[in-house]
């Protein structure tokens, strides 16, 4: 569970890296990193779904900001 949270975390990570150098440079790193093949891209940007919503139940179910309030 602890390394599933860390890898979607390191995941989302990265995919915001790679969104500000798009952003910032305008070169998209994810496509080069693709190597141009849109159904590889399509396929890796569906992690980022993944790990936002393993993310989402996490927060959900643990509640790790409960002891916070």
């Amino acid at each position: 569970m602890k390394i599933t949270t860390i890898l979607c975390c390191s995941v989302l990570i990265a995919f915001g890296l790679f969104a500000a150098v798009y952003a910032l440079a305008g070169f998209d790193l994810l496509l080069f990193f693709c190597a141009g093949n849109g159904a590889v891209y399509r396929a890796v940007l569906s992690l980022a779904g993944v790990a936002a919503g393993w993310l989402v139940f996490w927060l959900i179910a643990f509640r790790p900001l409960k002891p916070l309030s």
